[in-house]
């Protein structure tokens, strides 16, 4: 069996993390190598890891002869960069979400995939967990013709720690992995009495209408995770990141049901990106797949 020997560039606690709980842990997969830009910091981080090799440029990793695959946990803003680097090397790469600071980054990163032949994954791990495959499930046995989906998130970004771009993008995958791609989509936003707040309304390939609202706030306005599906034949409402349980209303009444997580949400995903790169399986969360995702946020945010 290949063993898939990922190199990691950025070192930051979720990082670390992972390639504790989850590249360590997938059958045939490790972790070799770490770069950061302050030397001091890598080698502070591959001690953690109990790893000789680390690099404070990250051409230095890419070119490591021990390395074989890439795993890039930076800002989006560099994963054009670090993804093309990687390909061009003929290592294949993982970034995290969203795949590119912008649309076009994306087209770029395609293209490179393309003409190489090597992949670029994306970590829209949520496809991958058992809780979206039972939402698909009971849409498409009790709901009928979808008409609209609503879609709300409120974060207080003091105790999450977190932005649009840390939410934004799982949420519409997860939309366009369950109603098709977005086709059109206006968005609108504000910053108003410290809260950033962002509207859209859009379209879905195969005609259902949706909206969203998001707001991003200190601490005096609670949380809020919901998105609410109305078919023909009943309605839908779950989480994206809460993982509540699902409510299925149908004439016969209401329902719940729960789906418990993996012991790491990241698990299902990074162990079907191993089993493609060792060729036993095929990971959909491809840089192709996760480009719309970016084509409808910059028309969100304009």
């Amino acid at each position: 069996m290949k063993i898939i020997k990922w190199g990691v560039i950025g070192c930051d606690e979720p990082a670390a993390r992972l390639c504790q709980e989850v590249l360590s842990r997938v059958p045939g997969s490790e972790v070799v190598a770490v770069m950061c830009r302050s030397l001091s910091r890598a080698q502070e981080y591959a001690g953690r890891l109990l790893l000789s090799r680390y690099y404070d440029d990250a051409q230095e990793l890419i070119d490591d002869t021990e390395v074989n695959a890439v795993y890039v946990p930076t800002p989006s803003s560099t994963h054009a960069t670090f993804a093309v680097m990687s390909m061009l090397a003929g290592k294949p790469v993982c970034v995290t979400t969203p795949l590119a600071a912008s649309y076009d980054d994306c087209v770029r990163i395609n293209r490179v995939s393309e003409q190489t032949g090597v992949p670029c994954f994306v970590t829209y791990y949520k496809r991958h967990l058992p809780y979206f495959q039972r939402v698909k499930e009971l849409l498409a046995q009790h709901l009928g013709q979808i008409l609209n989906i609503q879609l709300r998130l409120g974060v207080d970004m003091k105790a999450d720690g977190g932005g649009l771009y840390d939410f934004l993008p799982h949420q519409l995958d997860i939309l366009q992995v369950l109603f098709g791609v977005i086709t059109h989509v206006h968005g609108f936003s504000e910053r108003c009495a410290g809260l950033d707040a962002v509207s859209a309304c859009f379209k879905f390939e195969g005609g259902a209408l949706g909206s969203g609202s998001w707001t991003f706030s200190g601490d005096h306005l609670p949380a809020d995770d919901c998105v609410e599906v109305t078919g023909t034949a009943g309605k839908l409402v779950f989480s994206v990141f809460g993982n509540m349980p699902i409510q299925l209303t149908t004439p016969r009444g209401v329902e719940e049901v729960a789906v418990p997580l993996p012991s790491h949400e990241m698990m299902p995903m990074m162990r079907a990106v191993v089993e493609d790169l060792q060729g036993f399986n095929i990971c959909n969360s491809r840089s192709v797949s996760a480009t719309p995702v970016n084509w409808v946020i910059d028309r969100i945010l304009n």
